[in-house]
């Protein structure tokens, strides 16, 4: 997969069809219009494209706004390099680029410095500093500047579409298992392992305790049945407590993993988790013994549920 980064680069190898959008999750409804673009570009004898920004459009026109991602842009290049996509444009996103119309941004961009001959909407995408237009404005546009305009269907998972927003709001609600299955994958979360205060540790329970990378959502406070990849490790199995310990009057909201089957020091290094299955909700214990008699009991069922997903996967 070739990159691109627009505007310090263009394209001219080829004439293309693409597509563009944030592409936030790469999720299955995602995954669907990228397969119907690489059918398409097969057909006329054009590389893929896929057009997708280097930080949200939003965040550029509004700087104090803080988005809720669901991958962070180097999660976002590896899992397309998975898809068989030929080029990858990564738009630079700036205030000239949000001042253009649609029609400008299709003859400019597209049709002028990205090669782009065939245009496959999202159905329910809007472009364009004033995002008003649709399908039909853009198809006119298109059969004026010589791009034809094709658009894409949804993909329903469960009774609902699979979209970004979706997965959003399951996640918040700690709905891992359904925004899995908009995903196509377990829900994941990266970042350093950070010194803690060991209180799992005191309990019978050490937990390496993460700090994720900034803009990306932490699902809802509760207990998780989890893979864990630290550095320089294999997959294990753990449990992740998200939340502010409310048995020992915790304050500040922390992302604690107990590792099955592992005791290394893990300072300092990344780790990644990966959210199979909700456990139960946080709550505070009357003691120190009867949280650590509930984490027995967590471990156990978290054992059951993953040896479920795996047998599945």
């Amino acid at each position: 997969m070739k990159i691109v980064f627009y505007p310090d680069e263009c394209y001219s190898d080829s004439l293309c069809a693409a597509t563009i959008g944030v592409f936030d999750g790469l999720h299955l409804g995602h995954r669907h219009l990228l397969d119907r673009l690489k059918s398409e570009a097969a057909k006329q004898r054009l590389k893929s494209m896929v057009v997708t920004f280097e930080r949200p459009p939003r965040q550029v026109v509004h700087p104090d706004w803080r988005p809720e991602l669901l991958t962070t842009l180097d999660e976002k290049i590896r899992l397309m390099d998975k898809t068989g996509i030929d080029v990858l444009v990564i738009l630079r996103f700036n205030q000239y680029m949000a001042g253009l119309s649609a029609h400008d941004f299709m003859k400019r961009v597209l049709f002028g410095q990205l090669n782009v001959r065939l245009l496959l909407t999202g159905y329910d995408n809007r472009f364009g500093h004033d995002r008003t237009e649709g399908f039909d404005d853009y198809r006119r546009y298109g059969e004026a500047i010589g791009i034809e305009v094709v658009c894409g269907d949804p993909l329903t998972v469960g009774t609902s579409n699979a979209s970004s927003s979706r997965i959003r709001h399951l996640l918040k609600e700690g709905r891992v298992e359904e925004a899995r299955q908009c995903l196509g994958r377990p829900y994941a979360l990266s970042g350093l392992v950070v010194h803690g205060e060991q209180i799992g540790r005191k309990i019978g329970f050490p937990t390496a305790n993460m700090m994720p990378a900034d803009d990306k959502i932490i699902p809802a406070d509760g207990v998780y049945a989890v893979m864990v990849r630290t550095e320089g490790h294999a997959l294990k199995r753990g449990i992740t407590n998200i939340g502010t310990r409310p048995t020992f009057n915790g304050r500040n909201r922390t992302l604690e993993t107990n590792i099955f089957d592992e005791t290394g020091n893990f300072y300092e290094r990344s780790m990644t988790i990966y959210f199979i299955s909700r456990l139960r909700d946080e709550r505070p214990f009357p003691s120190g013994e009867a949280l650590a008699d509930q984490i027995r009991k967590d471990k156990k069922e978290a054992e059951k549920r993953l040896n479920l997903y795996e047998q599945k996967s």
